[in-house]
């Protein structure tokens, strides 16, 4: 069996972090998403991978390289166009011997998950598996009418009331070589793309085998940019603590705590694990990292800083008398002294940011701030719950950022000046002002 991970999208909903790194690479304790998947098909056996690539591929493709060092043969195929999900698997038809399983590269299965449908698969024998899985509300998904265990109908988005079942489609699926034939055949959808789906009803037509493997197990799948800190905290609970870098007398160390080498904790250090620290990094003196914090290789985090519950990219400076809080920083970046990326909200409501220029609720009580790459903040600097801030963008010093700043811009001025003016025009409500004003 070989695999197939699909990592050619550009993740437009985690932006401003896949403005320059495709989402499969972002980082989750200590590794991209995608070697999630890389790693867990090598523990199943499956060490022959091709990788679908597109958006930034020269980043994957750089990092991976031929798999060798994680014990795997690794082969590229670039997705010129985005032509959709049958476009991309078509590209395994010469990589296929006998059987191809087929993943997304922005989720995170584990080697259980794995293995439960290879050993389905390899004992009963389909033309397709499709993992299943059941959700109280199918209607935004693709729902599979069932006869015992094979699939006789796939449903696109139906209301919740015409589903056939609450059994929907993850987008996992093991196929033979007929698949390939199946989409050859498959004309563009609606949406002007060739869908996988498309595909799987044309083998129903034909009278093959479409099985339904139905898995009570959870996956991590990571859509917006809060799923990347939510993840994290997940993973990190999973680290074995070691120090491999310099710990100076005077550090406090509880939980777990993972220290790469060339890594130094400075005096006055208290960390609360878990934390991942990469490759020489510089922590302290007399700084706070809480639980479930991440930092890349080569990230300084100066004197009498806080850090919590956050993502950290490489080379990114934290200068003394800062505090981050649940909050994802780009790589490049320099936070000056006495930045605050705020948290939590006056009202105690969940945080708002903005996905796809729509306002959205993610459910999350505390949330910072999410930063793209190369973003320098100046001197006691402010930033309020939930803003987005886009890669190169400059925040002046003093400056309390209530909105969300484009890449490549630059706020010198206090937003709430901004504020007064839109509500004195009655450009924007005091209502709507004050929904952004956050602790």
């Amino acid at each position: 069996m070989k695999a197939i991970i699909l990592s050619a999208g550009e993740g437009t909903r985690m932006r401003p972090l896949t403005l320059t790194k495709p989402k499969t690479m972002l980082p989750v304790a200590g590794k991209p998403i995608i070697q999630y998947n890389i790693e867990a098909l090598r523990d199943c056996g499956v060490k022959d991978i091709l990788l679908i690539v597109g958006y930034k591929e020269e980043i994957v493709r750089n990092y991976f390289k031929d798999g060798s060092h994680l014990g795997v043969n690794i082969s590229y195929a670039t997705q010129s166009k985005l032509e959709g999900t049958a476009d991309a698997i078509g590209y395994g038809k010469d990589f296929i011997e006998d059987s191809l399983i087929t993943l997304n590269g922005d989720i995170i299965l584990d080697v259980d998950i794995l293995s439960e449908i290879i050993e389905d698969y390899e004992k009963s024998k389909p033309d397709t598996l499709m993992v299943l899985t059941e959700v109280e509300d199918p209607s935004a998904f693709g729902v599979v009418e069932l006869d015992g265990d094979n699939i006789i109908n796939i449903v696109e988005k139906p209301k919740k009331e015409e589903a056939p079942s609450n059994l929907i489609n993850t987008g996992i699926y093991i196929f033979n070589k007929d698949i390939f034939d199946k989409i050859a055949k498959t004309e563009v959808s609606p949406r002007g793309e060739y869908e996988i789906t498309d595909s799987l009803s044309l083998q129903i037509a034909d009278g093959k085998v479409v099985k339904g493997h139905k898995t009570t197990k959870e996956w991590m799948d990571i859509g917006k940019p809060w799923e990347l800190i939510e993840i994290n905290e997940e993973l990190l609970n999973n680290i074995e603590g070691e120090i491999k870098g310099t710990v100076e007398e005077g550090v406090t160390i509880h939980g777990e705590v993972f220290l790469d080498e060339g890594s130094l904790l400075r005096s006055g250090v208290y960390i609360k694990g878990p934390v991942y620290i990469g490759k020489n990094c510089d922590i302290g003196p007399n700084s706070y990292i809480r639980g479930n914090s991440y930092f890349g290789d080569n990230v300084h985090i100066g004197n009498a800083v806080e850090i919590k519950n956050s993502i950290i990219m490489e080379n990114t400076n934290v200068s003394h008398l800062s505090y981050v809080g649940d909050s994802i920083l780009g790589s490049n970046c320099n936070i000056a002294a006495g930045t605050n990326i705020a948290n939590l909200r006056f009202d105690n409501k969940t945080v708002k940011t903005t996905i796809k220029n729509k306002k959205t609720d993610t459910g999350r009580r505390k949330l910072g701030a999410i930063v793209g790459d190369s973003v320098k903040t100046g001197i006691n600097s402010s930033l309020s719950p939930g803003v987005k801030i886009g890669v190169r963008a400059t925040i002046g010093s003093g400056v309390l950022l209530y909105e969300d700043l484009e890449s490549d811009m630059r706020v010198l001025v206090k937003q709430e000046h901004i504020y007064q003016n839109k509500k004195e025009t009655g450009q924007i409500s005091l209502e709507e002002a004050e929904d952004n004003k956050e602790e």
